[in-house]
């Protein structure tokens, strides 16, 4: 979206706020001026996803061990398949890597669970298999993962490893079917004007016991 339609709309919501049109109408005067002395104006938004590049916002913070083992553990949630490709192909270790490095509270919060978690997970299949969690064998990752991606069936003493695994889970899926290939994977169609709109299919009414 660029700016000019973002005004459009800032100034539409004023209409129908008398005490906000007195400032808008200064902002109005002040961006009329502007173009009267020749102003180019602020122009489109940028592209941030073309102009995105790592480290840009703030540093990283994933060692190389860490983003091996994020990778591992993303592949081990959505593998590759006929559909689509595995979820570090799509850029979720980068993700997940600039989400937790970014200076909010929701982020700053996951951080604390990621950051243990992977040391965990990698000191665990240390002690089991005597290797990292990215050089063991799929069997090998899946057998943890199996033993922490249920909070209710972990035992008390894999709690912790647990709750990490499913923030783990949650930014995985929630990179991965964010972006073109994963709303392509899940049949998303977006923001695509239709001739018609049938309603739900009765399949999933009955489903949801509406039908």
């Amino acid at each position: 979206m660029d700016r000019r339609t973002t005004i459009k709309w800032m100034f539409a919501a004023a209409a129908t706020a008398p005490s906000l049109q007195v400032s808008f109408a200064a902002g109005a005067e002040a961006m009329a001026r502007d173009v009267a002395a020749g102003q180019q104006g602020y122009g489109t938004d940028p592209n941030l996803v073309a102009e995105w590049k790592p480290g840009g916002p703030w540093p990283l913070t994933l060692t190389e061990a860490g983003r091996l083992t994020t990778k591992a553990l993303a592949d081990l949630i959505i593998p590759a398949d006929d559909h689509s490709p595995a979820a570090s192909a799509v850029g979720i270790v980068e993700f997940i890597d600039e989400w937790i490095s970014a200076p909010y509270p929701q982020q700053r919060g996951d951080r604390e669970i990621v950051l243990p978690g992977l040391a965990w997970i990698d000191g665990e299949s240390q002690k089991r298999f005597g290797k990292t969690f990215h050089a063991a064998s799929e069997a090998q990752r899946a057998q943890i993962a199996d033993d922490i991606c249920s909070a209710a069936k972990a035992t008390p003493e894999l709690a912790t490893a647990a709750k990490f695994f499913a923030k783990f889970r949650d930014l995985t899926a929630g990179g991965f079917y964010t972006t073109p290939v994963g709303m392509k994977d899940i049949g998303y169609v977006g923001n695509v004007p239709l001739a018609t709109f049938d309603g739900p299919p009765i399949e999933a009414l009955k489903k949801a016991g509406l039908a």
